[in-house]
Parts: C-alpha cells; sequence; structure tokens
C-alpha cells in the first residue's frame, strides 16, 4: 500500500499530462473507427492477437511463427490497410479552427434549400457536395468547371432531365457553384443497405472521404437526404435541412441545440 502510493507522489505533471493526451487520443482513433470497416478490421486483430497468444500456451510453434512475423510488420500493415483512414483523420487535423473555417452565407443557405425543395416537389434526383474543410478539388476537376455563384435557379437547371450536367455532383464551395457533373466516390461499408441507389452510395462515400455535407434528392421518392461523417439522414423537409445548414455555418439561432447527434441515431445503413 505505502509502496502504491508513493509511485502516486512520484508522479510528475508532465505524466499526467502525457496520460490525458494519450487517452483523448484513443477516444478521436474510436470515433473514427466507429461504424466503418476499421472497426471491423480491428475486432480481425484482436482475434489474431489471441490466437497468437494461445499458440505460445500451447505449443503451436509454427502458427506462432507466422503471426509473430505478422505483428513484427503490423504498423506498415496499418498503414497500407487503413491509408484512406488516417489520410481523412490527418487532414481533419490540419483543418482545425486556426486554418480557417468555411462557412455558407445565408443566401447560400437559402439557395440550397430552396432548389432541394423543388427537386422533391418534383421528383428530380439531386447530389450536392457542399464543401468544408477538407477541400473537394479532386472531385471538381474531374467534373465541368461552373464557377457561378450559387442560386436556386442556377441548381434547378443544372439537375433539370435533359440537361448535359443533370447526371453527377454538384461541388459548392461558399457562396459558389464550383463544378457539376462530377463523379464521387461509392460508398465501401459493406452495412449500407442494398435498398440505397447509387447517388445516396455516393454521398456516403464522400462523406466517408471527407467532411462535405451531401445533399440528395431521391428521383424515384422526392425524398430529401443528407449524408455526413459515413452516415445518412432521411428524410427530411425543407426546414429541417435549412436549419442543418444554419447550424453547419454558425447561424443558427439556437446554438445549444446541434443536428449531430439527431443524425447518428437516423443514420441508415
Amino acid at each position: 500500500m505505502r509502496r502504491d502510493l508513493g509511485l502516486i507522489l512520484q508522479l510528475r505533471w508532465q505524466d499526467l499530462l502525457d496520460i490525458l493526451i494519450v487517452a483523448y487520443l484513443i477516444y478521436r482513433i474510436a470515433l473514427l473507427m466507429r461504424g466503418t470497416r476499421a472497426m471491423q478490421m480491428a475486432f480481425g486483430f484482436g482475434v489474431l492477437a489471441v490466437a497468437y497468444v494461445a499458440s505460445q500456451g500451447f505449443g503451436l510453434f509454427t502458427l506462432n511463427w507466422l503471426l509473430g512475423n505478422f505483428f513484427g510488420s503490423l504498423i506498415v500493415i496499418l498503414v497500407v490497410l487503413f491509408q484512406d483512414d488516417i489520410r481523412l483523420a490527418l487532414t481533419q487535423v490540419g483543418a482545425g479552427p486556426f486554418f480557417g473555417v468555411h462557412g455558407n452565407t445565408t443566401g447560400a443557405t437559402d439557395a440550397l434549400t430552396q432548389a432541394a425543395a423543388w427537386l422533391s416537389a418534383r421528383r428530380i434526383g439531386g447530389l450536392i457536395a457542399v464543401e468544408q474543410d477538407i477541400r473537394l478539388t479532386e472531385y471538381a476537376q474531374k467534373g465541368s468547371a461552373i464557377n457561378a455563384r450559387i442560386s436556386a435557379e442556377l441548381l434547378e437547371t443544372i439537375f433539370m432531365p435533359g440537361s448535359p450536367l443533370h447526371d453527377g455532383a454538384v461541388v459548392v464551395k461558399n457562396d459558389e457553384v464550383v463544378a457539376a457533373a462530377c463523379v464521387l466516390p461509392l460508398s465501401s461499408n459493406p452495412a449500407v443497405s442494398s435498398a440505397l441507389g447509387t447517388r445516396h452510395r455516393a454521398a456516403l462515400g464522400l462523406s466517408e472521404h471527407t467532411d462535405a455535407f451531401v445533399i440528395v434528392v431521391s428521383e424515384e421518392t422526392g425524398r430529401i437526404s443528407v449524408a455526413r461523417g459515413g452516415r445518412l439522414n432521411s428524410p427530411l423537409e425543407p426546414a429541417a435541412l435549412r436549419a442543418m445548414l444554419l447550424t453547419l455555418s454558425g447561424m443558427s439561432t439556437q446554438p445549444g441545440r446541434s443536428w449531430l447527434p439527431k443524425l447518428g441515431r437516423n443514420a441508415a445503413r
């Protein structure tokens, strides 16, 4: 008892800070992995770790040698398997408030809301990616450059059936429509419902790779959905969409309320 008390008294403030930082990093990694394929892979690594310990206890020398070599190269294996997740995590770290925040004005919020409501009422499919801290340049470059001030009429015209730009996604940055007919990555999450179409899978896919706010309007049902952080919230009324956009831009009239917990609870996978 005295020995344990002596060790506690010998702790420096640097040791406590070190423990807190490591605990926070583990917490953030757990949040990034939650609901993704990384969590399933982490479970697989846990099973292999148990097998490695058991092989030592039962004298399974060949299995122990194989697993030992596998874990000896674990860092390289993790980098290869989780390169997309690591890139996203590092980008999010570098996209903090000290590096600037990309916000949309009330005019852009109204334009996005009106366009989504217009498309929904007419059951016209739409896919709009709203850039946040992580740039969507690589996706915008694959589409047709627009570089025009955002308006509901412009978005409605782009997604009109028969328009040469209607098939694909629109990338929006601040108050500007950057590009249209952009190709987005499809979700790689095996838990995503097979009932979801290509638009919704593309919205989820982009939200898994970036922090973009992706608005989807279903061509079959006219439902408005939002994808962010690998999760899909659906269906939404135009008023709810506008509230989300205002909260996202920091202009909500109710700053104490956040739509993010709701987004997680109602996520469709």
